[in-house]
């Protein structure tokens, strides 16, 4: 596709993101067929969370560059005002493992997002769909399908009641339960971005969260963002594998409800399917409050 104007770079608030170290991205340009655009990001060498995975990436940086790209684009590409607050409704990602493996390379990311929906609501809302490919240093790393909303303040705070203030909520969050042992959860989750808290049996846990981890709250929340979520079900995968390593290439995640800081959410696994040698897959679904909050399939690669 062909690209107008000269790359334009990223102010940091338009990531949604606080911190500096944790901005991946680096430029933009728009499409002459007014649907697409082309952002561009830089992967760091190391990093606690995204490097953990035994010389590969963690395919959740490539979701968290995905969310990154779709905030500034919705406010640079479709005028979306910065109080708005978008929320994922659904997410699937397919990535190449081989893609994912770490070197001493810079790391030269490219979506090429093309957004198939975007539909204006009264009162100010949007909900929006994108289709994602995604390039590393020029070679093919994984294709994505988002679909997304945005809402003014008045609306999101009818649909939040009480939890619409994010330092309240993040205030009153539940205080983070104990971690799977070292063993179970292995060696590729550290303590501090655990996410699972055992409950006895090898398919359900209690969904652990962490506030003070500045990887998934860089800022204060008024609910648990879908990144936990989509890092519980890899840890859920990997626990149940009972492998040393292993890596999540494929993600279908529908997220149904927010889901509170201040109440537990229960997560449950269906049984470890086996559709290939070294291919594993299940499906996690988190409940919360006795109703089903979100649900996610994932697929992992095992290896040693």
């Amino acid at each position: 596709m062909t690209t107008t104007g000269s790359a334009q770079r990223v102010p940091m608030a338009l990531t949604r993101k606080t911190i500096a170290s944790q901005v991946l991205l680096t430029g933009w340009r728009r499409h002459r067929d007014g649907v697409s655009h082309t952002v561009s990001a830089d992967w760091p060498k190391e990093h606690g969370f995204y490097t953990s995975h035994h010389e590969h990436y963690h395919p959740l940086l490539l979701t968290e560059t995905i969310r990154q790209a779709l905030a500034l684009l919705s406010h640079t590409a479709f005028d979306i005002p910065l109080d708005h607050r978008l929320g994922w409704e659904s997410f699937d990602a397919s990535l190449i493992p081989t893609a994912l493996r770490t070197d001493s390379t810079r790391s030269l990311i490219r979506l090429t997002i093309t957004h198939t929906e975007v539909s204006r609501r009264r009162f100010g809302s949007a909900r929006l769909a994108a289709q994602v490919v995604a390039t590393r240093n020029g070679e093919p790393l994984g294709i994505s399908r988002i679909r997304y909303t945005a809402h003014p303040p008045a609306i999101y705070d009818r649909l939040r009641g009480d939890h619409a203030d994010a330092r309240a909520a993040t205030a009153r969050a539940l205080p983070p339960s104990p971690a799977l042992d070292p063993s179970v959860r292995g060696e590729q989750t550290s303590l501090e971005h655990a996410t699972l808290s055992p409950l006895g049996e090898s398919n359900r846990w209690k969904l652990r969260v962490n506030v003070a981890n500045r990887t998934f709250f860089d800022h204060a929340h008024d609910h648990i963002p879908g990144l936990v979520f989509l890092e519980a079900a890899a840890q859920a995968t990997h626990a149940m594998s009972g492998a040393r390593h292993t890596l999540p290439t494929n993600f279908d995640a529908e997220f149904v409800r927010y889901v509170e800081l201040d109440a537990p959410c229960w997560l449950e696994a269906t049984p470890l399917q086996r559709r290939a040698p070294g291919i594993v897959s299940t499906r996690l679904t988190g409940r919360q409050n006795d109703s089903e909050v979100f649900s996610i399939r994932v697929t992992a690669s095992e290896y040693n």
